[in-house]
Parts: structure tokens; sequence; C-alpha cells
């Protein structure tokens, strides 16, 4: 039992020690000093204690800590255990944290089972306690809960690479530098056709072989060439309006057609009409299987033809003219179907989706720079995206959903664009002049483009197929430059 001396001094004092004995040394910091206070009488002591102190039945002179209201739940403890102890240390872990933490700690639920006072967390990681269910900072709404979280903390995916340069550039003397004129096409079976002034040549990609296909002579010169979807014919519109179709493995003249008063600068194949249009405004469609120049004629344009494409299941031919207009016909009608008329300027560059149906894109010349897309089903416009250039070329990947756009004044850039977003994949620039000319290699991997620079250059932008199929050595990764004829 306690001492009524110690009963009355209010303080807990060791056996042997009194409070005479009790004395605060002097302290000397740098910055200030405590003179030394002896106490000797428990009346002072006892006046150093707060009234309710005094009523109380005893006081401590150091701090223990009650485990049960500290909140020691809100840390976490470490309850992962060592792959190679695992299953044979669970006894030995209980009676630790028993040691270390109090009995409290002793009980854990089975494995994979976390308990109020063991979460699964780090060790003394201070764990935020959940909200109630109407808090604004409940986890459920800021989607901690939901996975919204790790979503929005991921980064966004970055935008494929493209290279900046070509892998090959072409000498081309006499590319003609004319918006209106369509000179350069790559064939399935991969040969690139080019006409230079009366000349059309042909470039063997897998062998980088060139051959003259034919020389039109001085009076004429060639406007436009047109591979077969098949890749073994070629057509070839000139200057004089003729319409001719080659044979390109044989390089030999299959047929030759007229009907325009005037040069041919467009040709467009389906899977067995070819549609040609001209400066005279008018579109003719030539079947090589009867013995007339063309079986029909389709009126609508008001200036020269410059865009001309067929979708991809053969129903509808697009037209663009000097007239700032997009024209849509159907196999069976005279008359186009829509006219889109919300280009100001010469629409040259068309191009049909192959991974959606009736979607059509266009671009307009100097005066409107804009590609806009449209769904030819109801002729409604589906978006539009102002370039800044005048849009010359457009070409859908086959690969992926993407589109690459060719342009002229002011900047004479390519560009790559991720559809339906419209963001910027690649801008790759090279050329002098105008990228009038604009075609795509069987894979799909490859584009060539020509200008007025006289040069072709070839570009890696498209990614390949997910299930590659064969493809054909294109022999296009020499880095040096050589002349095409």
């Amino acid at each position: 039992m306690d001492s009524p001396q110690r009963r009355k001094s209010g303080l807990n004092l060791p056996a042997g020690m009194n409070e005479t004995s009790l004395r605060l040394e002097t302290f000397s910091g740098s910055s200030s000093s405590f003179r030394s206070i002896s106490i000797s009488s428990p009346r002072m002591i006892s006046s150093l204690s707060s009234p309710s102190s005094s009523k109380s039945s005893a006081c401590s002179d150091r701090f223990i800590p009650c485990r049960s209201s500290s909140r020691l739940h809100t840390f976490g403890f470490i309850e992962k255990e060592s792959p190679a102890k695992e299953g044979g240390n669970e006894a030995y872990s209980r009676l630790l944290k028993s040691e270390l933490f109090g009995s409290d700690f002793g009980s854990f639920s089975p494995a994979g089972q976390g308990s109020p006072m063991s979460p699964n967390k780090n060790m003394l990681r201070f764990k935020t306690e959940h909200s109630g269910p109407n808090s604004p900072y409940s986890p459920s709404i800021l989607g901690q809960d939901s996975g919204f979280s790790s979503e929005a903390s991921t980064p966004p995916k970055p935008l494929r690479k493209v290279p900046k340069t070509p892998h090959k550039v072409l000498d081309a003397p006499s590319l003609q530098d004319d918006f209106y004129l369509n000179l350069v096409d790559w064939s399935s079976q991969n040969v690139l056709a080019v006409g230079l002034g009366t000349c059309v040549y042909l470039w063997t990609a897998s062998n980088s072989k060139v051959t003259k296909l034919c020389d039109l002579g001085p009076n004429d010169s060639v406007c436009a060439v047109q591979w077969t979807r098949e890749g073994s014919y070629i057509s070839i519109g000139t200057n004089l309006g003729q319409v001719q179709v080659w044979d390109g493995t044989q390089c030999k003249r299959v047929r030759t057609m007229g009907g325009h008063q005037t040069r041919t600068g467009i040709l467009a194949w389906n899977s067995r009409i070819l549609s040609s249009g001209s400066r005279d405004r008018n579109i003719l469609q030539h079947d090589l299987r009867v013995s007339s120049d063309y079986v029909s004629k389709l009126v609508g344009h008001k200036s020269e033809i410059c865009g001309l494409k067929w979708s991809h299941d053969d129903r509808e031919l697009a037209s663009g003219g000097n007239d700032n207009q997009l024209l849509v016909w159907n196999q069976h009608s005279q008359q186009p179907i829509h006219k889109l008329t919300k280009h100001t300027a010469a629409v040259k560059a068309i191009a049909w989706s192959p991974h959606q149906s009736n979607l059509l894109a266009s671009g307009g010349g100097t005066a409107d720079k804009c590609i806009r897309f449209w769904n030819t089903t109801n002729g409604h416009q589906l978006n539009n995206i102002d370039t800044g250039s005048q849009v010359c070329n457009l070409s859908w990947s086959k690969n992926v959903n993407e589109l690459v756009s060719t342009h002229g004044y002011s900047q004479n850039q390519i560009m790559v664009w991720k559809y339906p977003s419209m963001a910027k994949v690649a801008t790759l620039t090279g050329h002098s002049l105008r990228v009038l000319y604009l075609a795509m290699s069987p894979d799909g991997q490859t584009i060539v483009t020509g200008a007025g620079d006289e040069t072709l250059r070839f570009w890696n932008v498209f990614p390949s197929v997910k299930t590659p199929t064969p493809v054909k050595d294109t022999g296009l990764w020499s880095l040096g430059r050589t002349y095409i004829r």
C-alpha cells in the first residue's frame, strides 16, 4: 500500500524517493537558459497541479497510451507473406504481432479476408478513413471504387510515330505542276505508273525496274493514268480527249475510246466500268465489253471535272469539279442523287472510306482548305476541318482508320489524320512545290507523292495490317536517289 505521505503529495514516487529529493536541474541551451528550481515542500508540489488533478485518485509521471483509443486500425500492416514462407509462417506472424502490438492484434481473419484491425495495406501508411455515402468526397463519387480513377490516372496513348523523311526519292523529269491532272497511280501488282510529258513509265517496286509503256507523240500529252483493280490493265487520259487502255504486262494498247471534246484529266475504274472526267464538264461511262466509245453520259458540273472516285461496293460515284461542287451519282440514274455545295473552291480530293459504308471525304482548293466528311445515304455533312492549305489529294488507309492528305499553297505538306477525332498523327514536309499527286502501295503501308518539283517521294506512314498477309517485297528501302526514266 502507498504511504500516507505519497497520497498526500499527489505523486506516485518510487520506493526510497521523497519529495525533497526531487529537483529540476539547470539546462543551458544555445538560445536560452533555465534556472534550477528546488522543490522541497509537498505544498509547492500540490500547488503546481490543477484543482481537477488534485481531486483525482492518482497521477502518473509518464504517459502510457491506451491502445483501445489510439485508432491503430487506421494504420495498415502488411499481411502479405514471403512466397518462400507462405503457408508455414502464420503462427509465428500472429505471435509476433501480438507481442508487438498487443493482444488485440493477435487474432486475424483467414487468408484473403481483411479485418478492421489489420487491413491489407503497407506498414505505417496512414489510411484515409472512408467517408459516409453522403459525403461529396466519397470514393464512389470520385470513382475510386468504380475504376474511373485508374483510367483517369492512365496517361493517354501516344500517337504512332511516323518517319519524317522519305525513305526513297525518284527523279521524275517533266512531271507537270497542274492541279487538274492525275499523273501517278500504284497498281495492286506493285507497279507504279507515272505520266511524264508525252510518255507513261512503269516502275516495278520489287526490283526498281523502269519500263516505258508508251509515247503519245508530239501532238498529245498524258493527263491521267489509272490502273484497273486487278492491276493488269491501265487506262490513260490524253490532252486530246481520248481514253486509251493498255495491257501493262505486254505493253500493248488494247483500245482507244473517244467522246470528250478536250483533255481528259481524271479516270476511275469500278469492277466493270471506266469513268472519265474532262474539261468539257462531262463524265463518260465506258464499258470495254461493248463496241461503242461510251455507254452513258453524266451531266451536272458547270466547270472542269478534276475529282472522280467509285465507292468500294461500286454503287456510287463521287465527282468533284472546278465549280466547287461535289456530286454523288448511283448506277441507275443520269442525275446526281446528292449535290453537296459547301466547298468554296475546286474539289479534286475525293476518298471513300474502306471501313464504313457511305462515308465520303472531300477536300477543297486554295479558297476552301477544308476536309469535309459526308454521309451519302442522306447527304448530311458529318464533320469538317480547316487544314490551312489547299487540299490536293485524300486517301484512306485500309489497315487502320486513318487518312492522309496532301497539300499545296501555302505549306506543301503531307498530313496523316486519325478518324473520327481528326487528331494529327504526322505532318511531313519535303516537296518544294504543291503536292499534287498521291498513290498508295498494295500493302497499304507506303505512299508515294509527286509534285511540280519533279520528284516522287516514298513515305512509310501507315502500320501493317493486324493479321499479317504475305506481301511481295516492295524493294523500296534504298535511301538513294534514282531516275524514273
